[in-house]
């Protein structure tokens, strides 16, 4: 996907950003980039590079905190053979790759202190000693940093070297949460729902109602939560308008759950059993019935009328009943049958029932039976 996906919108937001990129994309500069996770931090670096002067060169990648710090000196400015055990032929590190382009550090508050020296110094005098190596090899390249932490507050806590920092802290750049440019939202969707897309089928639509569920989420993952959401609805829900009251709970954000079940309360009982049940088995009686998530169809309880059946009870009462006290009822029953042919032992009453010890215990408690 492009790095211009980042600045898609027309928030002050987004547009301040387009701009600031434009201003600084050809500086030699070096970049720090702060932001929540999943911001698109990365993508603005890809950005900056692809609109520079260095964009012909390559834009080399690599995340400190991914990488055993014994090995991340060797990753980042290579080694030479036989410099260490496992060392059978010399290594190009990720500076000397990025010779005339730009190097990417993700995750630079995550660096040792030991290796933070070594680059402080390699940012410096744009020279690097890769692991073995008898002499320094010059480098040309644009540096962008980009970190989660908070690097004024690492430094409070001596986990950050201040003149680093300094060094780095060149053209700032922060990437704001979601939450904080909403416009941007329904814009976001669309792009996301077009990339996503399965074969030949439209892109997913949502209803009005779930739009603006949407736009009100908090995003705590953000752009890349926003993403992986559009990605499994256009996977399971190849082409449909999506319904917020039809789509599985377990396939939603947590945080859009209570509006969720706050509109099947409004829709009736039988919407909020068909939630209940697994994806699969819901696509599968859409199959049979040739219905769309959006078009749901009301199902009769099998379920509760097996259970009725099996109590000598084939027709549900006139006045209704309480399906969850009939359970239990039916549950006490058959555990207070357990116990009495296991002479209250707990142990033979929990294998009879193939349950745990404990569940049976708290189970005994919760319906105040009597046990050995």
């Amino acid at each position: 996907m492009k790095s211009q996906s980042f600045f898609i919108g027309t928030s002050p937001i987004a547009q301040a950003l387009r701009r600031l990129v434009t201003t600084i994309a050809n500086s030699n500069a070096t970049v720090l980039i702060t932001g929540e996770s999943g911001t698109g931090k990365e993508l603005l670096a890809r950005s900056l590079h692809e609109q520079s002067d260095r964009a012909g060169s390559a834009f080399v990648p690599i995340n400190c905190s991914a990488i055993p710090k014994e090995l991340l000196e060797s990753e980042l400015f290579g080694h030479r053979k036989g410099s260490f055990t496992g060392a059978v032929a010399d290594r190009i590190g990720r500076f000397e790759l990025a010779h005339g382009g730009t190097i990417f550090l993700d995750e630079i508050g995550d660096m040792t202190l030991d290796m933070q020296v070594k680059l402080l110094r390699v940012l410096q005098e744009r020279l690097i000693d890769p692991v073995g190596a008898t002499r320094q090899v010059p480098i040309d390249v644009r540096v962008i940093a980009a970190t989660h932490r908070d690097l004024e507050a690492e430094i409070q806590a001596t986990r950050f070297r201040e003149d680093l920092y300094y060094r780095l802290n060149v053209l700032p750049v922060v990437t704001p949460p979601l939450r904080e440019r909403r416009e941007d939202i329904p814009e976001l969707l669309r792009f996301y729902a077009d990339h996503y897309k399965v074969g030949n089928n439209k892109s997913v639509r949502f209803s009005p109602e779930f739009l603006d569920a949407l736009v009100n989420y908090p995003w705590p993952g953000n752009v890349r939560e926003l993403c992986n959401l559009i990605d499994r609805f256009s996977t399971l829900y190849a082409g449909q308008v999506l319904d917020l009251r039809a789509i599985p709970s377990n396939l939603l954000p947590k945080g859009l759950i209570p509006l969720q079940i706050e509109l099947l309360e409004r829709s009736g009982p039988a919407k909020a059993q068909e939630m209940t049940m697994p994806p699969e088995v819901l696509a599968e009686m859409q199959n049979d019935s040739g219905l769309t998530v959006d078009q749901p169809e009301p199902q009769d309880n099998e379920v509760e009328s097996i259970i009725m059946l099996a109590q000598g009870m084939p027709h549900l009462p006139v006045e209704g009943m309480s399906l969850k006290d009939r359970l239990a009822e039916i549950e006490r029953n058959i555990i207070e049958q357990a116990l009495e042919r296991s002479q209250g032992n707990v142990s033979r009453t929990a294998k009879l029932l193939n349950l745990q010890r404990t569940t049976l215990i708290e189970k005994i408690n919760k319906y105040e039976l009597r046990s050995a």
